[in-house]
């Protein structure tokens, strides 16, 4: 047996000086140490040993055993020290080299936009309203005055959900909603996401809007195009003046659609405006005196007026973007030319 004890120890020391892995270290830890190593089998052969004997040879076990537990704790730690010293020298940095020059970011046009238009109309008192994207059919349309057959709903090429439940295809849903959360007078802008079934250079199936709604009374015509004008001439030019045409839209009588005066040529025709002297940006109204019944407010006593501006139409005629897709595409080559 002590034989067999002083073999293992020389066996033990060589192997050791070819330690140089945590691999190898675990791998003596078990060939030595472990249930099955070689030291928990020398103390299964002491049932061999004499009983006079015995008891000499199990101190001589229990002090090659911690003989060779100090090592590998010693050559554990040593493994330990040299892997932070690697990982030390790897993350070292050097504060001599120059600085890496990280680029700023900025907004994306529409969110400039976007900002633009919620100062100008906060300036007039609108308030902010956001409403959900996934709209059902009573806001989106029957309330806004859109029977079940009526054409329009085909002409907006809804994605419908199914159910009762769509994507909303403008922002005017958040009218009904304010309309009923609030009383008159109620001056409100709902700016976000809206869906249509529709693409191409001008046209995208995700785009912004923002609508407007003023409920008060003696509300008139005459209101839309006075705070419409203020908002042209702050978004493009002073010089910009407005111009409503009729139109039709099932939420509002009479429709109008609004055109401003071209802020490239002044007016005089150009390509932009197609040598017009006008450019189309808009659409609004005064508010169907059905869609203020729907939400309980009385027609007779109170008026309003409505209009719906697409952001990206605004974005485009603004920056000369002749191409919707420009603004959903990620490219940074096109947005840092908008970074202020």
């Amino acid at each position: 047996m002590e034989q067999r004890i002083r073999a293992l120890r020389e066996q033990m020391e060589q192997r050791l000086g070819q330690v140089d892995s945590k691999e190898k270290l675990a791998a003596f830890w078990q060939e030595y140490l472990g249930k099955k190593g070689s030291i928990a089998e020398l103390m299964k052969g002491l049932g061999a040993v004499s009983k006079e004997d015995r008891p000499a040879m199990g101190k001589v076990i229990n002090e090659f055993k911690a003989q060779a537990e100090a090592r590998y704790k010693a050559l554990n730690e040593k493994m330990e020290q040299l892997e932070l010293a690697a990982r030390n020298r790897l993350e070292a940095v050097d504060i001599t080299l120059p600085a890496q020059k990280r680029p700023l970011g900025g907004l994306h046009p529409l969110t400039i936009v976007k900002d633009e238009m919620i100062n100008v109309f906060a300036g007039m008192g609108f308030e902010i309203f956001e409403g959900p994207e996934v709209e059902d059919d009573d806001h989106n349309f029957t309330r806004l005055n859109v029977p079940k057959d009526h054409p329009s709903r085909d002409m907006q090429d809804t994605f419908y959900l199914g159910g009762d439940l769509l994507l909303r295809t403008q922002t005017s849903g958040g009218q009904i909603r304010v309309m009923d959360l609030e009383k008159p007078p109620i001056k409100v802008l709902v700016p976000g996401r809206v869906f249509r079934s529709d693409s191409d250079a001008t046209h995208s199936p995700m785009f912004h809007q923002m609508e407007g709604l003023v409920v008060d009374k003696h509300i008139t015509l005459c209101d839309l195009q006075g705070l419409l004008d203020k908002f042209v001439k702050q978004i493009f030019d002073a010089d910009v003046k407005t111009r409503l045409r009729p139109s039709y839209f099932p939420f509002t009588e009479p429709s109008v659609e609004v055109d401003v005066s071209c802020f490239e040529c002044g007016g005089k025709g150009c390509s932009l405006c197609k040598h017009t002297g006008w450019i189309e940006v808009l659409g609004g109204g005064v508010v169907h005196p059905h869609v203020l019944e729907n939400c309980g407010i009385d027609p007779k006593e109170y008026s309003g007026i409505a209009f719906g501006i697409g952001i990206e139409r605004i974005t485009m005629l603004k920056y000369g973007i002749n191409n919707i897709g420009l603004l959903f595409e990620n490219d940074l080559r096109f947005l840092k030319q908008f970074k202020e």
